[in-house]
């Protein structure tokens, strides 16, 4: 029998037009100049946190003391009590943020006239795009002692009292600030993936009778649970992330308690003390150390549950 040769054609290679892929990438200079500027040349700073640091003889020049402030750190009586604050503000930010996106997000689909659902959208996302700078300090005048809080709650007949100054509440005033500024973007991510849920699967089971109940418990949430569990996966890198800026405008000495974080500590110590860059940068190293590690590990779930890739 005669033995025929198989040969495959190899697939055409695409050709590659240099002059189109150079004016593309040279449209990333800009980015990549900004990057190294402000992001990668300052990382020289983190030298600091290994010496006795002073600006006269600078990075170069100032005595090597090893990880003498990071002991000095962890010997410090705050620096615990900071690390706590971080992890439990962070944390009630992250649970409740999420819960209560995917329920308003629920709520918001069954909203039927268009023109409403659009209206409610925009109205919670609107307090997104606000600075803290203004909203910390409008949270600061309404739930001082002669705010706005006080006052409503006069006519019940409660006596005033400085909520943003009590370490009773401060933490929860943070939290529920934080969940109505930042909710809106989350719910967009779910109302998105409710979107995409298949039309054929409602109508079949309208046809068999579910009610507007059932058709999200049996499929909305299940079409959803994917998101969900990348969304609360993902969230797990922000844990020692509490919000420097929200915080910084709204604490003050009185609930230095229950309301300094690794990040106000880092500044107060690191610029409002004269001298103590070393021990700043120290808590700025800690940190950034642990949430690497909670972001690697976020994304190393996220890759094995739902095979989410950056790149």
């Amino acid at each position: 029998m005669e033995r025929r040769q198989v040969i495959t054609a190899r697939p055409a290679r695409k050709k590659i037009n240099l002059k189109e892929q150079l004016t593309l990438h040279s449209m990333l200079l800009p980015g990549i100049a900004l990057a190294t500027v402000f992001q990668i040349l300052p990382m020289i700073g983190i030298i600091m946190a290994f010496q006795d640091y002073n600006v006269v003889d600078g990075f170069f020049g100032s005595p090597f003391v090893g990880f003498m402030n990071f002991y000095d750190l962890f010997m410090r009586p705050d620096f615990m009590q900071a690390t706590l604050n971080t992890v439990i503000i962070a944390f009630s930010k992250i649970v409740c943020i999420t819960v209560l996106s995917i329920v308003l997000a629920l709520l918001i689909n069954e909203i039927r006239i268009g023109a409403i659902k659009k209206t409610v959208q925009t109205i919670i996302f609107l307090p997104y795009f606000l600075s803290w700078t203004l909203l910390g300090n409008i949270m600061v005048d309404m739930f001082s002692k002669s705010g706005g809080f006080n006052y409503f709650l006069s006519f019940f007949g409660v006596e005033p009292v400085s909520w943003i100054t009590s370490n009773t509440w401060f933490r929860t005033i943070v939290v529920a600030s934080d969940v109505w500024k930042t909710i809106g973007y989350q719910i967009v991510v779910f109302l998105a993936a409710i979107v995409n849920i298949d039309p054929a699967l409602y109508e079949a089971a309208r046809i068999d009778g579910a009610n507007s109940r059932q058709l999200c418990r049996h499929i909305t949430l299940p079409g959803i649970m994917s998101m969900i569990v990348l969304m609360s996966i993902l969230n797990i890198g922000n844990i020692m992330n509490a919000g420097f800026e929200q915080i910084l405008v709204m604490y003050n000495y009185l609930v230095y308690e229950t309301g300094d974080i690794l990040d106000t500590m880092a500044y107060r110590i690191g610029l409002l003390q004269v001298g103590q860059y070393s021990m700043g940068t120290a808590i700025g190293l800690f940190k950034s150390v642990i949430s690497c590690v909670f972001f690697s590990a976020s994304y190393f779930l996220a890759y094995k549950v739902k095979g989410y890739k950056i790149f």
